[in-house]
């Protein structure tokens, strides 16, 4: 067996999605239109949805947060990535990887929350449309998201405070950002405890979450779900291949690339989704509705 020297880590550096040289200008480019791509369009949803008084639905509610949430996902490492390219420095200190990496997990968790509040409210108006009125509200969806943002706080820094406890044999991330499973990864002896942990709270925060979605949409939604089924394939795969798994099979370099899927691709996309499967999109002269689809209306769905 070969041995790893233990060292005391005060930063890390990231390795990036390429070590080849001549490939960090294409990536650069598209990284980089991804990311405009997606903050522009979450924030013009995010823009409509609060502006326009017909659009302070419960749904337009959720869908605004999630694109602020998008836009945060996003953010949080895909601009450090950026300037880490075109410095050539890639070094965090070890203090601000821990703060990207409770930030990273509590975001990129609520996410997931905020797809299975929306797939609620889409299978109360669909298979409950006339007590739609009376069981879901904005006041209701606000407590929902007030929750959702405790739970996953926890859960996060428990993570932000098992690594630290960790004695790291190196300090080179392979990956574009501070994740709990390259930093694992670098762990001197197999962190047992944090493996644990990662599934007993991915069951509970991830999968969970995923199968009710399923449940949901799948009952009587499909046919008016389509977008939200695509983003909720697009999140859970790329999440539950990242993270479900031991770290004896972990890929470092095959999951950096498929993190571009849920930090970038998914923010980019979900406007475009949402904002084109509603049907009353009908333009921005007059009143830009991106996410007024009235719910409330039984004639708004249609009924199996």
């Amino acid at each position: 067996m070969t041995t790893r020297t233990r060292t005391e880590v005060t930063e890390f550096v990231l390795l990036g999605l390429s070590i080849w040289p001549e490939m960090q200008p294409v990536i650069f480019g598209i990284v980089l239109t991804m990311y405009l791509v997606a903050v522009m369009g979450n924030s013009l949803l995010v823009i409509v949805a609060l502006s326009d008084p017909k659009l302070q639905t419960p749904m337009c509610f959720l869908l605004s947060h999630l694109s602020f949430i998008d836009i945060f996902l996003t953010s949080i490492t895909v601009p450090q990535m950026l300037a880490h390219m075109l410095s050539g420095n890639r070094t965090i200190s070890f203090n601000c990887c821990l703060i990207q990496l409770f930030f990273f997990m509590a975001v990129g968790s609520m996410e997931g929350h905020l797809l299975v509040a929306m797939a609620y409210n889409h299978y109360v108006a669909i298979c409950d449309t006339l007590r739609y009125s009376a069981s879901i509200s904005c006041l209701l969806c606000l407590c929902i998201t007030l929750t959702s943002w405790v739970v996953i706080s926890l859960n996060s820094l428990l993570f932000s405070v098992l690594v630290p406890r960790s004695t790291f044999c190196g300090n080179q991330v392979t990956h574009f950002f501070c994740d709990i499973t390259p930093l694992l990864k670098l762990s001197c002896t197999r962190p047992v405890v944090n493996e644990m942990l990662i599934f007993t709270e991915g069951v509970a925060v991830v999968v969970s979450p995923f199968f009710f979605i399923l449940v949901a949409v799948l009952r009587k939604a499909l046919s008016t779900c389509s977008s939200h089924i695509l983003v909720v394939l697009l999140l859970y795969g790329s999440v539950i291949r990242m993270y479900l798994r031991p770290s004896s099979s972990y890929d470092l370099d095959q999951d950096r690339q498929v993190a571009i899927f849920y930090t970038v691709v998914t923010p980019m996309l979900n406007p475009l989704i949402y904002s084109l499967r509603n049907q009353e999109v009908k333009g921005f002269s007059g009143n830009f509705q991106l996410c007024s689809q009235d719910i409330t209306k039984p004639n708004g769905y249609k009924s199996s």
